[in-house]
This record gives structure tokens, sequence and C-alpha cells, in this order.
């Protein structure tokens, strides 16, 4: 059920007239924020998401590159291989094919180039378990039975990486607060016009009996129904941006558009937006029909 402030069926709600600025002001600034709240929790979202695909994707995981000469290649794979089988935590050694390092390249040099042409380094995959493994020790260990292999645990670029993805959904998140400030703020500034625009209406109403909490009730509706008419086509507009997203599977933007419940986040926005309008409506007429002799 709808507040009283807020039932069209109300006496409050019909002594408020319907022009002024007011009237034009804020169903265009709150479509304009609404658009850049869908907009900033899509990249929250999107973000959050990412962090956590990094995260989990190359957790546990790490390669060791062997360099060496064409007829010690074997040899050094066969010793990087045996050490790393012995090695505590370690619960999977693989050597990449040259089919999966030439799908690793693809996306850099082109799915063409001819890798049996040169000299590349051999790679082998590791899985570690649960309790990961001693990396410092590993080092060592490689550095001193198999000099040209080199352990890579991801860590050196994956934690940055980890690190930027969720410092821009904390961004995003601090955007979001932002707008809703600012739209609380433009909301209070209208009440606050409206009010003073109808100020013979007021002081008429109060000869009359009308108590202020009835007064009040009459520009907060107007003012909350206002913020949700412009709120619902300025969602609208972003969940559209959105769609347009391109999400080819590991492209740039991969994963920047909402999927599944999180659009019910962007269609929460316009009621986010009639709540913080109500709040802030409420509170700024309470106020200034105080100060109204």
């Amino acid at each position: 059920m709808l507040p009283a402030a807020l039932r069209s069926d109300t006496p409050a709600g019909r002594i408020v007239p319907p022009s002024g600025a007011a009237a034009r002001l804020v169903p265009l600034t709150s479509a304009a924020m609404a658009l850049l709240a869908v907009l900033a929790v899509a990249v929250a979202l999107a973000a959050g998401r990412i962090a956590d695909r990094w995260e989990t994707g190359l957790a546990g995981t790490a390669t060791v590159r062997i360099s060496a000469p064409p007829d010690q290649m074997a040899a050094q794979v066969r010793g990087a291989i045996r050490v790393l089988e012995t090695t505590p935590g370690v619960t999977l050694v693989r050597e990449m094919s040259p089919e999966d390092r030439q799908a690793l390249l693809a996306p850099w040099v082109g799915g063409d180039l001819p890798l049996d042409t040169l000299p590349l380094p051999a790679i082998l995959e590791v899985v570690e378990g649960a309790g990961g493994v001693d990396a410092q020790g590993l080092r060592l260990r490689l550095a001193a039975e198999v000099p040209g292999a080199v352990y890579d645990d991801h860590s050196r670029w994956r934690v940055p990486l980890v690190q930027t993805a969720r410092g821009v959904r904390t961004a995003g998140l601090v955007a979001l607060g932002l707008i809703g400030a600012v739209g609380a703020v433009l909301v209070a500034v209208a009440t606050q016009a409206a009010l003073a625009e109808n100020l013979s209406v007021i002081r008429t109403l109060r000869q009359i009996g009308a108590r202020d909490s009835f007064i009040a009730r009459a520009f907060v509706r107007r003012m909350t129904l206002r913020t949700a008419g412009g709120a619902v086509p300025g969602a609208l507009a972003g969940a559209v941006v959105l769609a347009m997203v391109p999400t080819a599977p590991g492209g740039l933007l991969d994963g920047v558009a909402p999927a599944g419940a999180d659009w019910l986040w962007t269609l929460a926005v316009p009621v986010v937006a009639a709540v913080v309008a109500f709040a802030a409506a409420r509170v700024t007429a309470f106020r200034l029909l105080r100060r109204v002799p």
C-alpha cells in the first residue's frame, strides 16, 4: 500500500498547482540521475564479476616456462616434471601441446603463425592443491636441477588486476552514492522552490485550519511522483544502453552488461529514487513549513 502522501485520491494531493519550475526540473534531473545510477550499478557489478573471475580462474594454477637448446629441451622438460611431481602441494602437471600454445598466442600474433619454426619455450601447466605450494622453495629446486625453468604463479600480474577491478567496483559504488546524494539535494531544492512559489496557498490553508502535516503531504507527493516519473524512463534508457554493449566471450567488454538476476538491480533504481525523493522532500517540507509565519 502506498503511503498516504503518495495516494492520488488524497485531498492534500490536489492543493499544489502542477505548474512551476520544479515541475520541469525534477523529472528531467531524475531521469538523468537514474540513467547514471543504472550505469554505475552495472559497472560495480561487472567489476566485481571480473575480479572474482580473475581470482578464482587463476587461483591454484601456475606455469613453468622452460628455455633450453633444442637438443636439451626434452631432458629439461622431464627434469622439471620430476621436480614438480615430487613437490608437496602440486596435484597435476601437464605439458602444453603445440596446439595449446598456438591458441595462447593467437590473440596476439594471429592464428596462422608457424610455431614449429620459432624457438619457443616449453610450458608446463601446474595445478596446486588447496594448501598451495612453497613457491620460493620450488623456484630454488628448479634453479638447481633445471636451470632453464622459471616458475610463475601469476601473482605478479594477477593480484594488481584483481585489486584494480575491485577498485573500479568501489568507485562505482561511491559514484552511486554521490548520484543518490545529488538527487536528494535537487529534490530538496525543488521542494523549497515549490514551497516558496506557493506561500499564499500555504497561508490560506493555515487560516482555514489545515495542519502542516496535511500541507507537507501535498508537496511530498508531488515531488516523489515527479521523481519516479522521471526515473522510470531514465532507468529504461540505461538498460537499453547496457543491452547494446557487445558481449562477445573474451572481448574487452565481456561481462559489463548485467546477466540474470543482476537486471533486478537496474529495475530497483526507480524505486530507490522514489524513496530518496520521498525522504528528502518530507524533511525539507517540514523544516521550511516551521519557518513560514
